[in-house]
């Protein structure tokens, strides 16, 4: 993996989670489940351990996610933002749960356009990412010793063209600030963006076999 900015400090990480909870992907709205076999509630597990780890692994690590559906995306966690004793320590799923809980009722209630029922329900990578690097870009110039910023891309639904310029832009930016992109595309297709996204700015790209063992492919990798 690429190394970050220079002025990190090291050993410590400061990693932005991207999570695709695409309802249309996991069933929320129609009658399938997730295709890749791995259900929404193991995903989510997955994704709380996963964040877990990261700020048990070192006490100044630093963990946020990025939620994204179909037409919106924000931050549903930022351990930054929390106290050291009540990160994800003392109840490990339901602060993450219930935030993107949420974050999915408000996208049922978002106005759905013709324009964007006409587009195969894809979720929109391109603003998660551009949110994240937003928000590492803060902490990088903000003049004060930081972690090693990198992003984790967590994609289910197969890629979106209509997005492409503005992924690659994202990219790019990222590549220039030396930020890694780690991907993993947790359904059944391979991505060419992601695999685009972590060959251009020095990141790991992940295809499970085994959806469901999630957990173990990304602390290993």
């Amino acid at each position: 993996m690429a190394k970050s900015n220079d002025i990190g400090q090291d050993d410590v990480s400061q990693v932005v989670i991207l999570l695709d909870v695409n309802p249309y992907f996991w069933g929320r709205k129609s009658i399938e489940s997730g295709s890749s076999g791995l259900t929404f509630n193991q995903f989510m597990q997955s994704v709380v351990l996963f964040v877990n780890s990261i700020l048990l692994l070192n006490n100044l690590n630093e963990a946020a996610v990025v939620a994204f559906g179909t037409r919106s995306c924000r931050f549903v966690f930022n351990s930054k933002l929390q106290g050291r004793n009540d990160k994800l320590h003392s109840s490990p799923s339901s602060r993450l749960l219930k935030h993107i809980d949420e974050f999915l009722n408000t996208e049922d209630a978002l106005p759905t356009s013709m324009e964007q029922t006409n587009i195969n329900e894809s979720s929109l990578l391109s603003g998660a990412l551009s949110l994240a690097l937003c928000y590492i870009q803060r902490t990088l110039k903000s003049g004060q010793p930081h972690p090693q910023p990198r992003v984790l891309c967590l994609q289910c639904k197969s890629d979106a063209p209509q997005q492409y310029v503005a992924i690659m832009n994202a990219v790019f930016s990222a590549q220039r600030s030396m930020i890694p992109i780690d991907t993993c595309a947790v359904g059944t297709e391979h991505s060419a963006f992601l695999q685009q996204a972590a060959h251009i700015t020095g990141g790991i790209y992940m295809k499970p076999s085994m959806p469901e063992g999630i957990f173990q492919y990304l602390t290993v990798e």
